[in-house]
């Protein structure tokens, strides 16, 4: 597939191949989402992750290279505090899924390029000015509109929604305390890992049910659809200029609602809409004046 690419200029390439990791990873969700109308939770996160384990040694390790297991005890730590939050990631996050529409929990999740900032703010102090501030006060506004506390349209599962976003930032913003050097196949394995793990012991109180052929077919598809997910991410990280791909992650919105329309019949109500066009938008305006300031060098946070 990225042999196809080769011909494009970089731009137009690293857009193609995050259009494709976000519709991989919405496809993924939607999978899951009505595996889990029969399957409980735990058992399709289980089942789910013992296939990844697999396709992680049969497509990722030939694609993205081997895995290390002679680390630091430094970046172990922070493997492992990134494969708990992992955890919680998944376990949410399939939650919310499987009990509200689609579209809006993966809205919510857009929601990362805001987090991620204040995050590095918080703990590394990156360098955050007003205009970046109010982006991100007007996208938390966005997520408001979609959780829509106290109104008819509320549904307690899209707080879900929210804590796997706020896991991811985690998930995410740890990576900046691994070392470059560690393979991304090692990352991804702890993860895989301790989900499989987590979600197999949580299984046993749960009970297990006997899966159908196309349940089965369901868990196969989101995990091959995961692995592609991985591999188009990692892909994507090395070709053209981040500011200009960045802000085709939100197509994961557009997949989403269609998906969701056309697979389960459902639509957000228009609340819930604006509040995703709202997510987009300030998550675009965060990424673009991010990638602006790093072109003029400078760390002045009162731009």
């Amino acid at each position: 597939m990225f042999n196809l690419l080769s011909k494009l200029p970089d731009n137009t390439r690293g857009a193609v191949i995050m259009s494709l990791s976000m519709a991989a990873f919405t496809t993924n969700d939607s999978f899951m989402k009505g595996a889990l109308a029969e399957v409980p939770l735990f058992q399709g996160l289980f089942l789910r992750a013992t296939l990844n384990i697999v396709m992680l040694f049969v497509v990722l390790v030939p694609l993205i290279g081997p895995v290390r297991l002679d680390l630091p005890r430094k970046d172990w730590v922070m493997i492992g505090i990134r494969s708990c939050a992992e955890i919680g990631a998944a376990l949410c996050f399939m939650t919310a899924v499987s009990n509200m529409p689609l579209a809006n929990a993966t809205a919510i999740m857009q929601t990362l390029p805001l987090s991620i900032t204040i995050a590095g703010w918080l703990l590394f102090r990156d360098p955050l000015g007003w205009r970046r501030m109010v982006a991100i006060v007007i996208g938390f506004f966005g997520v408001l509109m979609i959780v829509q506390p106290g109104t008819d349209g509320f549904s307690g599962y899209a707080l879900f929604a929210v804590l796997a976003m706020l896991c991811v930032t985690l998930r995410d913003i740890i990576v900046r305390k691994i070392d470059h050097s560690v393979p991304t196949t090692t990352v991804t394995l702890g993860a895989i890992l301790a989900v499989w793990v987590a979600s197999g012991l949580l299984s046993i109180g749960q009970g297990w049910e006997q899966v159908s052929v196309k349940a089965w077919a369901q868990i196969t598809g989101s995990a091959a659809f995961l692995i592609v997910a991985y591999v188009t991410s990692v892909a994507v990280m090395r070709v053209g200029e981040m500011s200009f791909v960045s802000p085709f992650r939100y197509t994961a919105l557009i997949w989403a609602l269609l998906i969701g329309l056309f697979a389960f019949g459902e639509w957000p109500n228009a609340l819930a809409f604006t509040g995703a066009g709202i997510i987009a938008g300030t998550g675009i305006y965060t990424v673009l004046r991010e990638a602006a300031l790093r072109r003029r060098g400078t760390s002045n946070p009162s731009r």
